[in-house]
This record gives C-alpha cells, sequence and structure tokens, in this order.
C-alpha cells in the first residue's frame, strides 16, 4: 500500500524522498514557494554511485513508481499524511510560515521522523537522563518544539552526505556518502510497523538488477542515532577554524590521535546517557570514511557564507557534557570558535546586526 509522506525541506530531504518514492510511496516536499514550483514542474535529481560503478547515475523522481509534489508551507493539507519527516536545518523551522505548520503538526498528532543532525527537543524528552535538563540554550528558538509529544518524535541518523552543487538549480542533490539512514523506534506500536513496513520497503528497490544504497534501519534502541554525535564534533564542526573551512579529511586526519580522543569521550558521554557500546560507530571507521570527504561540512560552509545561525549540536553536546559531569576542553574550544565565526559575521555585518 502507498504510504503519504511529507518531508518538510526539499535539499537534504529529497535524498529520503527519492528513496521512499523507489519503494512505491508518495511524497511531498515543503519549500520555499519558488522551489515548489521548480519540482513540481521538472522533479528532482538525486545523483548517487552504485557498488562498485565508477561514476555517479542521476535517478530522476519523474521515473520512479511512487508520485512526488511540492508545496509552500501555507499550503499543506496535513489530513493527507500518515508520516512526517523533518529534513530543513534547525534554524530553517523559525520561519513563521513552517512555525505555523510546526504547530498543527503537532496538534494533529503525526508521527515525526527527523533526519536533523540537530535532534528534536521533543526526542532528547524520551531520554531519562536528559528529561529535565536545560538544554533550550542550543536551538535557535526552542518554543518551536513545545507542543509537540515526545512519543511522537523520533530521530534519524542522518549519516549519509549529500550536497546541492552549487551551479545547479535547486532540486538537484549529489550523494557524496551512501550511508544509511539510521532511525530510532517510536513509542507507539502501530507507528513503529510504519517505519518497518517503509524499511522493507527502501531494502527491496533494486535498479537495473543492482542493489540501491542508502536504506532506512529502524532500531529499539533510542541511542543509535547519537553516535553521530562523535562524527559532528570530531569532523564537521572542527572543519570550522578561525580562517578558511577545512575538509572534513583535514579536519579529521590532521591530528588523528587528537581526533580519536574528541570521538571516544563523545561516545562515553552516550553511553553514560544509556547507550550501549553496540549502538555506536568504531573510529577507525569513521576515520576511513572520513578520508572521502574532501568538502568542508554544511555547517562550515555556511558560517564562511555569512549564515546568522546554524545548526548547534557542538553546543548541544557542550550543555550535556557538562551537566552529566563530563566537560571536554577540546568540545569547549570548538563550540568558542563556531561561536567566534558566527559573531564575526554580525560584526562585520554592521547594519545587518541591528
Amino acid at each position: 500500500m502507498a504510504r503519504n509522506i511529507l518531508i518538510l525541506g526539499a535539499s537534504y530531504g529529497s535524498l529520503l524522498a527519492t528513496k521512499l518514492l523507489m519503494a512505491g510511496h508518495n511524497v511531498t516536499l515543503v519549500c520555499r514557494k519558488k522551489t515548489a514550483e521548480l519540482i513540481n514542474r521538472e522533479g528532482t535529481e538525486v545523483r548517487i554511485k552504485l557498488r562498485d560503478e565508477p561514476t555517479h547515475r542521476s535517478i530522476f523522481s519523474r521515473d520512479l513508481t511512487g508520485k512526488l509534489d511540492a508545496a509552500s508551507p501555507d499550503t499543506v493539507d496535513l489530513s493527507r499524511y500518515d508520516l512526517v519527516g523533518l529534513a530543513m536545518q534547525e534554524p530553517q523551522y523559525t520561519n513563521h510560515t513552517i512555525r505555523v505548520l510546526m504547530v498543527k503538526i503537532a496538534e494533529a498528532k503525526l508521527p515525526c521522523l527527523s533526519i536533523m543532525n540537530m535532534p528534536p527537543l521533543p526526542y532528547l524528552k524520551r531520554i531519562p537522563a536528559l528529561a529535565d535538563s536545560d538544554l533550550e540554550e542550543a536551538y535557535t528558538n526552542a518554543k518551536v518544539w513545545e507542543r509537540f509529544t515526545p512519543g511522537l518524535v523520533t530521530l534519524c541518523s542522518p549519516d549519509p552526505q549529500a550536497f546541492r552543487p552549487p551551479e545547479e538549480a535547486a532540486n538537484v542533490l549529489h550523494v557524496g556518502l551512501p550511508t544509511n539512514f539510521k532511525a530510532a523506534a517510536f513509542e507507539d506500536a502501530t507507528h513503529n510497523a510504519l517505519l518497518r513496513e517503509l524499511e522493507r520497503d527502501i531494502d527491496a528497490v533494486t535498479l537495473d538488477g543492482h542493489d540501491v544504497p542508502v536504506k532506512l534501519k529502524v532500531f529499539d534502541s533510542l541511542f543509535v542515532p547519537l553516535a553521530k554525535w562523535s562524527m559532528l564534533l570530531t569532523g564537521n564542526y572542527r572543519c570550522i577554524t578561525r580562517g578558511e573551512p577545512q575538509a572534513i579529511r583535514d579536519a579529521v586526519h590532521g591530528n588523528l590521535a587528537l581526533s580519536k580522543s574528541i570521538y571516544e569521550h563523545v561516545d562515553a558521554i552516550a553511553r553514560k546517557l544509556g547507550a550501549d557500546p553496540s549502538d555506536q560507530v568504531p573510529f577507525e571507521k569513521y576515520a576511513k570514511a572520513a578520508e572521502s570527504l574532501l568538502k568542508p561540512s554544511s555547517a562550515a560552509r555556511a558560517v564562511a557564507a555569512g549564515a546568522p545561525f546554524i545548526e548547534r549540536v557542538d553546543l548541544l553536546v557542550k550543555l550535556i557534557a557538562q551537566q552529566i559531569g563530563m566537560p571536554s576542553a577540546e568540545i569547549d574550544q570548538t563550540v568558542q570558535i563556531v561561536d567566534f565565526k558566527l559573531n564575526e559575521k554580525i560584526v562585520v555585518g554592521g547594519s545587518s546586526a541591528q
């Protein structure tokens, strides 16, 4: 049976959308009006490399079994949908029309699967050790999440690396590292049955007889998606320097021993929250993957381009570390550098800070 999925965010969200469309499900992407018009006119193109093939393939939504459409936030009819995917950068949820839609989603009690790096606050409240923690400072506007029922929100580790080629239109996505989305379960058995149905359908997809990478994997543990925190703090946020941004590979491999110590400390934070070592990804596996990540992270590129806000998983992990008695000088330094670069843009902008 075809499911109807609403995904907020047409950039990274188009990767999950393409996998769902290939599996025969229908997707609506929520985005700016101009982007929605482009997608409704031409569809999306996701470029992905299949195993043992030398070049990327272009997968066009118009060729797939499921139906794709796009809509601006103010035109969405929530009664159509079985599941909501949250695929925007966390600061984007402060946009007025998005906030209005988020209120409606919360009131409709729709299950929400986040593929954000920044975990939604309601998801964190499902972790007993964080249920009463003061973490709002890490969010651009924590009030966005106030109306959501924690059990209806789960997190999917956004391990696949993908980006919009700057020379291409807004409906094109290039997948650099085709790893899996790893989702924690919901609280409700019905919602988990839906997740596992999508997992099976995506797993069964082939293209010209070949397996297609980037699966949806569902886990009972709440802590599997937290494995991404070690990667983000070791690589992505350390791409941000006091000078020009550096590639993820260079951030990780510039001082491998230091990178390993940061990675293992963040892993230890997750274990203190309740994670099992089996929920986590060994440093050696991450370091190997980082060898192919030759661009700065999206956060570093955004800071370099003058973005006033980015997702602050670095600050979130710092706050958690402090509140559970596991502070880290290296994490603190990363937060200081990110703060410095964001404030630098505001100061340089002069009047834009008014």
